[in-house]
């Protein structure tokens, strides 16, 4: 039986690149949300491995959070009071069996996601 794993990457579509060393919090909501882990994305977007995997990966709801505002204004001039700061991504898991890719295409005003492969 095949195990499966929660993945996630940035694209920042301000720039045109990959949203590199932005800080990402994975909690689990359930009675309290309890946070999981904390990663920085690598130079491409992405972790190094997958945020959850094996015994962890467990059916339930979950939130990411990917702390933005930092990230923007390293590469940009904008005012002290972002528009956009932290985003919040809260899904499902009801499949252990699959992979969840999560996704986030952000710009300093505006973000998208979907559930990728």
């Amino acid at each position: 039986m095949k195990q499966g794993f929660l993945t996630t990457h940035v694209l920042d579509t301000y720039s045109g690149t990959p949203g590199k060393n932005i800080k990402v919090d994975l909690y689990f909501i359930g009675k309290k949300r309890k946070k999981i882990t904390t990663v920085i994305l690598n130079n491409d977007g992405r972790s190094k491995k997958p945020l959850l995997e094996g015994n962890k990966f467990m059916k339930g709801e979950y939130e990411l959070v990917f702390h933005i505002g930092k990230y923007f204004k390293k590469i940009s001039s904008l005012p002290k009071i972002l528009f956009l700061n932290e985003v919040i991504i809260r899904f499902g898991i009801s499949n252990i069996d699959e992979h969840y890719h999560i996704p986030l295409l952000v710009s300093p005003w505006s973000y998208s996601t979907y559930r990728g492969s």
